[in-house]
């Protein structure tokens, strides 16, 4: 159950109807689409134009605004119990979009499909902050964790879902973005020495088990998301999350920056360090936490890597190529020289292209 909003504009040319006519013309369309159509309020607006509220059919409302620049809204609004029908399908939708366009002469409109509002949320952005609607039928899980909002939905497409913060992070149909990070394939990880930084959903700690590493350590600071993804996630990350400690492995619980700097005292190095962390955020400049946290991480990271070990990370989507290239910027300032290489994968949840980068020390020249 969830509250229909539906959005309708025209185009039209501003002096071609008196707003009289407007609305009498619009009244007299909605009225075959709206039973019970009562207009409740008008108000003509300072700078020109005019708001009319309705009410119909099963508490619907209706608001319609007339720009004085020639663009006409308007807006429904109803509750849909889940056994109710909709008051408007997408065709009649669209019926009423074409009877509107032709009484009021537009030369251009459009309209969206009813944008389902309160209930399960089904609404998530891109990394360019586009809005992508998902087939979501169930919350499976939600907890409030000291650190973020942790929850699991289910998608009839994706599978099981983990959001954080409201932003989706990894589904059981995402194993390419996985493989991608790891480079499953042209990477060797068969007796090497492996840090995880983050990886709470146990997915790559889960496929890097499977390449027959020497150990792999994984710092995570929110138990709520590992015990989460243990119950719900376990097509990602199998069955490795049910323990803490394996043969060759270590998940650790605490700030990840607290054991690089005891893994840098005690001269520890690694043939590979995961930045399984936040992604690259978009910002106009690099300058805020989430930046600063991420210098941090990529020069503290870089001290405990082998001469030939690399750090594995991801970064953000391929529709951000200025957080892309501020993200490259930063690899000059490690207090090292660094090369890199970089690989992009379609991963289904977010359905764009991301962006993965694979960064080592250059070798100093003899």
């Amino acid at each position: 159950m969830a509250v229909n909003t539906i959005l309708l504009d025209f185009t039209v040319k501003p002096s071609q109807l008196p707003y009289s006519q407007q609305e009498d013309l619009m009244t007299n369309v909605l009225e075959n689409f709206f039973p019970h159509l009562t207009k409740v309020h008008k108000r003509e607006m300072e700078d020109g134009g005019f708001l009319l509220f309705f009410t119909a059919i099963r508490g619907s409302f209706l608001s319609v605004r007339s720009f004085p620049q020639g663009l006409i809204t308007i807006n429904i609004e109803y509750y849909k119990q889940d056994s109710e029908e909709e008051i408007l399908s997408f065709k009649r939708i669209t019926l009423l979009e074409t009877e509107l366009a032709s009484v009021l002469g537009s030369t251009k409109s459009n309209k969206f499909p009813p944008l389902r509002r309160g209930g399960i949320n089904r609404y998530y952005p891109t990394s360019d902050e586009r809005i992508l609607e998902y087939d979501i039928d169930a919350l499976v899980f939600e907890e409030k964790s000291p650190y973020q909002k942790v929850q699991i939905v289910h998608s009839r497409t994706l599978g099981n879902m983990l959001i954080l913060d409201g932003l989706q992070n990894l589904s059981d149909r995402d194993l390419i973005y996985t493989e991608t990070l790891m480079q499953r394939g042209k990477e060797d990880y068969a007796g090497k020495e492996i840090v995880i930084l983050g990886g709470g959903d146990g997915a790559l700690l889960y496929e890097l088990l499977k390449e027959n590493p020497k150990n792999v350590l994984m710092f995570e600071l929110d138990e709520v998301v590992i015990r989460a993804c243990r119950m719900h996630m376990r097509e990602c990350c199998g069955d490795v999350l049910d323990s803490m400690k394996g043969p060759n492995y270590e998940i650790i619980l605490g700030d990840c920056m607290t054991s690089l700097e005891a893994m840098i005292k005690e001269n520890r190095q690694f043939d590979y360090v995961f930045g399984d962390l936040t992604d690259v955020p978009v910002t106009p400049t690099p300058q805020n936490e989430i930046w600063d946290f991420i210098r941090l991480i990529l020069k503290t990271s870089m001290k405990i890597l082998k001469p030939k070990g690399k750090y594995m990370t991801h970064c953000c989507g391929a529709a951000c190529p200025g957080a892309l290239k501020m993200f490259e910027d930063q690899l000059s300032s490690l207090g090292c020289e660094v090369d890199y290489t970089k690989a992009t994968a379609f991963i289904p949840s977010f359905l764009e292209d991301w962006l993965f980068y694979q960064i080592w020390k250059k070798e100093k020249d003899v």
